[in-house]
């Protein structure tokens, strides 16, 4: 088995695993120990997320998972490229208050302090978006901000219609 590593700026690393045929698994781990896995059935297909791991039940799964390869550090301890900001990729839920509303309305760096800067919507990606463009159900933000602004912005997600 082949194993590919990369680091993931801001993020952490990324180590791909060769599967059968042409698919991968691909683990992702974040600067502050959360683990991602997704698999990837070829190259030319985009990879599904599977699971988001706890550092503990990942440690649980194997050695990869564990940080054989790669040791997150403990976050009083963390020195990334962007200062205290991080990159995260939140998704917007079906019932989340925020769908159907622009950028602007939403105004999400305003009441988080955090600024989107993509949006992934399915297969597209919509680099640096514009204040009028509406955020939809399924959409993923990309996000920049401070671990404190990503729990606003994550918390703000999750609020829905009854709740506002």
């Amino acid at each position: 088995m082949t194993i590919y590593e990369s680091e993931i700026p801001g993020v952490g690393h990324k180590f791909e695993l060769e599967l059968d045929g042409e698919e991968r698994l691909v683990v992702i781990i974040h600067h502050d120990g959360k683990r991602e896995l997704y698999r990837r059935p070829s190259p030319n297909e985009d990879s599904v997320k599977l699971a988001s791991l706890t550092g503990k039940k990942a440690r649980q799964l194997g050695s990869i998972l564990e940080g054989a390869y790669f040791q997150p550090v403990e976050m009083d301890e963390l020195n990334v490229p962007l200062g205290e900001s991080i990159i995260e990729w939140v998704e917007v839920k079906d019932d989340s208050s925020l769908t159907g509303q622009t950028l602007e309305d939403a105004a999400i760096r305003r009441r988080t302090g955090v600024s989107v800067i993509a949006i992934q919507r399915g297969e597209e990606t919509i680099a640096n978006p514009k204040p009028d463009t509406t955020i939809e159900s399924g959409d993923i933000l990309v996000a920049i901000g401070t671990r404190e602004e990503q729990a606003e912005l994550t918390n703000l997600l999750s609020a829905t219609d009854e709740a506002n």
